[in-house]
């Protein structure tokens, strides 16, 4: 499990990376969903760490909340999991 995480987390932040050097060039961005549902997926700290790194992200306040309830809902979630372990 920690294996897949990771892979998704690597993954996430270098998308991250890319939409931000499209940004930058004013290119075709990779749509918000997609980012989000690599978030979903386990890709949270990778997303964060490329938001951090690339400060993509960080002031667009509708991904923020989305991004925020996406971290919300994984919380839960491991939270309910430990506690019927």
């Amino acid at each position: 499990m920690f294996y897949a995480i990771a892979v998704i987390s690597i993954i996430t932040f270098i998308i991250f990376g890319i939409d931000k050097r499209k940004a930058v060039k004013h290119q075709r961005r990779i749509p918000e969903s997609t980012l989000l549902s690599l978030t979903f997926l386990g890709g949270t700290i990778g997303a964060l760490l490329g938001m951090l790194v690339f400060r993509h992200k960080i002031s667009k306040r509708s991904f923020l909340l989305k991004f925020a309830l996406i971290v919300l809902i994984q919380a839960l979630f491991i939270y309910f999991i430990f506690l019927n372990a």
